[in-house]
């Protein structure tokens, strides 16, 4: 259990560091604007505990549901992405149309398409393992990536598509993709952010703003510069947990993409080096997972996952620090958020339950006593491997989507309908006058054998005859 152990003790540090920080960065913003100091941290707790009940959710899912359902949750997640376009229902903020409304808090389906896109590639992979090429292995998964690419792009959401990126670059690595594609890839990735950069001018300010950023200090380089300050003013130790001075409506953002600055400045660099540790237990879990486990569909999925949350967090702490440019991504189960603190600890629960899928974690929960609430939050899984069993709309079992296997059905059906001979009704038919009965094949009523019949012990007619071996030919001296 050693893996289930790692990611919920990571997960859970981390989670705990980020309702601390969200109470002290949020405090003195919210009452600046005339609100309680404590709403968007008791906000952000609320948040937690919904996340909490997913993630329990979520490590009691079956391994074979989760694949039957995936691909009908990527059609959902396309309608989603579609939704959010409309003007009357997605909710612009700084430009970008990627929310969704819905009273307590706002969705964003992108969060969602992340999870439900690296699932359904797993799952897809997984299904073609037998006979998996390069080629096969880019065709399913390659135009879906492009398709909700565009659709993100189309909000704008850059940092969604590197996100989504980073979940396609962990389904090709644990796929078995050569490396020389990477490279490829890498090749092709740099072509296509240029042309965005050249097609949208505000995305060439934040490249500048990367390299330089006090070239514009008011404008531009004005977060990326307060981020800075925020680290240097924390030193080694901090000035003290609430004591900072740049969430006094200076630093931008400061609860959300910011947040590790605020941790900088307040706990100083040993409190970022024990969130960057955190992250690293994480990583080395989800891989581990991906290492031990007997499921190629669990195998992929741990490895896409993880490769998508420490990628995310390496972006955010990346550009916070200055060796990235910005691109908007939170810092995950740190920054305050509605839908990816959710998803995120569902996505935490999906990793405990791949780590009960390993072999031995399988027979240790099968075999060791247990408390009824231990085994109500994790029950042990029946099989290392669950097997993918989608319903039909006639009862079995069959690995499609479900309106296909009702065409699928109605097909068999209509066939065994054809093949089915109808009953005979009526008098027998008299035999042709034109076609004589054989003499071997009339029957005989005394018992006696027919004429022409074979006897007994010999050989049927057509039958080939038993032949001697013949005697081995003593090979010819040729000298």
């Amino acid at each position: 259990m050693t893996s289930c152990h790692l990611v919920l003790g990571s997960a859970g540090l981390l989670l705990l560091i980020g309702l601390t920080m969200v109470f002290s960065a949020s405090a003195i913003e919210a009452a600046l604007d005339d609100e309680p100091a404590w709403a968007p941290g008791v906000k952000q707790l609320v948040l937690a505990c919904i996340g909490l009940g997913a993630m329990v959710v979520a490590m009691r899912l079956p391994v074979g549901l989760i694949r039957r359902w995936a691909p009908v949750a990527l059609l959902v997640v396309v309608g989603l992405l579609l939704i959010v376009l409309i003007p009357g229902i997605g909710q612009e903020r700084n430009g970008a149309r990627q929310w969704i409304p819905l009273g307590v808090t706002d969705f964003q389906p992108s969060e969602l398409g992340k999870l439900v896109f690296a699932l359904w590639g797993a799952h897809v992979l997984a299904l073609r393992e037998r006979y998996l090429t390069t080629q096969s292995l880019l065709v399913p998964v390659l135009p879906v990536f492009g398709v909700l690419s565009l659709l993100l792009i189309a909000e704008p959401d850059f940092g969604g598509v590197v996100s989504l990126g980073l979940v396609l670059v962990g389904l090709l690595w644990a796929g078995g993709m050569p490396m020389r594609w990477f490279g490829a890839f890498a090749g092709v990735a740099a072509v296509l952010v240029a042309l965005m950069v050249w097609v949208a001018p505000y995305r060439m300010e934040r490249i500048t703003a990367f390299l330089d950023p006090f070239a514009d200090p008011t404008n531009t380089g004005f977060q990326a510069i307060r981020g800075m300050y925020a680290l240097a003013t924390g030193g080694l130790w901090g000035v003290g947990l609430g004591n900072s001075k740049m969430k006094w409506k200076i630093l931008p953002e400061a609860e959300s993409d910011y947040i590790f600055a605020i941790i900088g400045e307040e706990l100083g660099f040993l409190g970022c080096l024990v969130v960057v540790t955190l992250y690293g237990v994480l990583a080395y879990a989800g891989f581990r997972i991906a290492r031990r486990s007997a499921d190629r569909f669990v195998q992929l999925a741990s490895a896409a996952i993880t490769v998508w949350l420490i990628g995310q967090a390496t972006m955010n702490m990346g550009y916070v620090v200055g060796l990235l440019p910005v691109t908007g991504v939170t810092l995950p189960l740190i920054s305050a958020g509605g839908t990816s603190l959710i998803l995120t600890l569902f996505i935490v629960g999906l990793l405990v339950r791949f780590a009960c899928s390993e072999p031995a974690a399988v027979e240790h929960l099968r075999t060791v006593e247990r408390g009824r609430l231990a085994r109500l939050l994790l029950p042990a899984p029946a099989t290392a491997v669950d097997p993918v069993r989608p319903r039909r709309f006639d009862g079995s079992a069959e690995p499609v989507l479900p309106v296909v296997g009702a065409v699928r059905t109605l097909l068999h059906a209509r066939g065994a309908e054809a093949r089915r001979t109808p009953a005979r009704t009526g008098t027998p038919r008299a035999p042709r006058p034109d076609r004589a009965v054989r003499p071997d094949r009339a029957p005989r009523t005394d018992g006696a054998p027919r004429a022409g019949a074979p006897r007994a012990g010999a050989p049927r007619s057509g039958a080939p005859l038993r032949r001697e071996p013949e005697p081995r030919r003593r090979p010819r001296d040729d000298r």
